[in-house]
């Protein structure tokens, strides 16, 4: 099942009962803008979902800048806002495609069948003319229930298995930049360089002025992993990770996790090696 949905089939589809539109705009380091955006305008019907206060839960000693939500905040937050396991939901944000493709991860993880991401993103949508308001609308609450699905995700305790044991049959793959990745720069965590073992697959380079790039460019993207591997992807805090996952899976990956934490968690122990 493809997770990606093109501006012109979500347009027929804007008035549905069945679909809810969920806007994941956000800016590192500027925490209230995506929401002061959605307030400004969005698309018709859709509802905002912040990422620290709703894709994310509260930053500890471990578990990376952006760690797992606790279950019943999230929880509330689809139920609050009219979301059923039945309910088809496609995720937005500016055009990034990292804040949309965290949504689209999180509620695979939660155990949801139907997810998408928005190809293009807002900006996209806008500048093709479609329907666009500061409406906040209200939706009857729902009952929703988690179905955790693990074969998503990807623990600490697997990560560091495998940098003890490298066994063939798992992939490790660093989302960051090149320079982040090689420990050249780091402009955000305390250490540089990446997990031991990790290959490097920029996120960026799966996506073109917005869009997910073709099947085939894809899949060329990803040649020197064989389809058999059990991916583990990661990246900063588990956010630009999140493309890749997409982008993985779109080329016909089928054994792909993320592991959340990322190398903010990973160096958070002490005793983590590094390259």
């Amino acid at each position: 099942m493809s997770f990606i949905i093109e501006k012109e089939e979500l347009l027929p589809l804007l008035n549905s009962r069945d679909i809810r539109i969920c806007d994941c705009r956000f800016q590192l380091g500027s925490p209230d803008a995506g929401y002061n955006d959605y307030k400004k305008d969005h698309i018709s019907g859709a509802v905002y979902f912040d990422l620290e206060k709703e894709l994310s839960g509260q930053v500890q000693e471990h578990g990376g800048r952006h760690p797992l939500p606790d279950l019943e905040t999230i929880k509330d937050k689809l139920e609050s806002n009219g979301i059923t396991n039945d309910t088809v939901l496609i995720a937005y944000d500016g055009g990034e495609g990292s804040f949309a493709s965290r949504f689209v991860w999180l509620l695979s993880y939660l155990g949801h069948q139907k997810v998408f991401v928005l190809n293009g993103g807002y900006r996209a949508w806008r500048d093709a003319g479609y329907p666009i308001d500061s409406i906040q609308m209200n939706y009857m609450p729902t009952e929703y229930r988690i179905d955790l699905n693990e074969h998503v995700f990807a623990s600490f305790r697997k990560v560091k298995d495998y940098t003890l044991n490298r066994p063939d049959d798992i992939v490790l793959m660093d989302s960051r930049e090149s320079k982040r990745y090689e420990g050249i720069e780091e402009p955000i965590d305390k250490k540089a360089g990446h997990i031991p073992g990790a290959v490097n697959k920029v996120w960026t380079n799966v996506l073109e002025n917005g869009y997910f790039k073709k099947k085939e460019d894809l899949q060329s993207n990803f040649t020197s992993i064989g389809k058999d591997k059990e991916i583990i992807v990661y990246c900063g805090s588990g956010v630009t990770a999140s493309p890749n996952y997409i982008a993985l899976k779109e080329a016909g990956f089928k054994d792909v996790k993320i592991y959340i934490g990322s190398f903010s968690d990973w160096i958070s122990y002490d005793d983590n090696p590094i390259e």
